[in-house]
């Protein structure tokens, strides 16, 4: 055991998934930062952009947050005008997302910088291992937590 791990904190599974996601947050925020964005920005741009104006809904349900956290994580983006909301045509209680030319030209930026962190960290880490790591924390999300476990 490391003399930086705290005795039982390699027991808990939460514990250990949070210090990572702290270590790699990080990393991914400080390859960003001449972008002017934080990795959750470069993110939400991403899943708006792929999401073609997605509804506020699809798009916090997609990231597993609340919609009020989800509003909080646009309030700079809609400020620095990179998005913008608007109600849903078919359904004005619809509140949908879209990037402006400033965001689309925000996130091209952004996505040369993540592109260097996401090649750094496959180096690093090696690229089958990144790999099935993605696809586990993909497994680990879809699980409902709320249901009873099989025996």
């Amino acid at each position: 055991m490391s003399k930086d791990t705290l005795p039982g904190l390699t027991a808990c599974n939460n514990a250990m998934l949070r210090r990572a996601t702290r270590k790699i947050g990080q990393y991914y925020d400080d390859v960003l930062a001449p972008s002017g964005l934080k990795a959750t920005q470069q993110g939400l741009l991403y899943q708006i952009h792929v999401g073609n104006e997605p509804a506020m809904g699809v798009i916090a349900a997609s990231l597993i947050m609340d919609l009020s956290a989800l509003g909080h994580t646009l309030k700079p983006l809609i400020r620095d005008s990179y998005v913008e909301t608007f109600a849903d045509p078919a359904d004005r209680r619809i509140k949908r997302v879209r990037l402006t030319p400033q965001g689309r030209a925000k996130l091209d930026e952004a996505m040369k910088l993540w592109q260097v962190a996401q090649q750094r960290f496959e180096d690093m880490v090696g690229k089958e291992k990144a790999a099935r790591l993605r696809a586990v924390l993909d497994e680990i999300a879809a699980v409902d937590f709320n249901e009873t476990p099989a025996s």
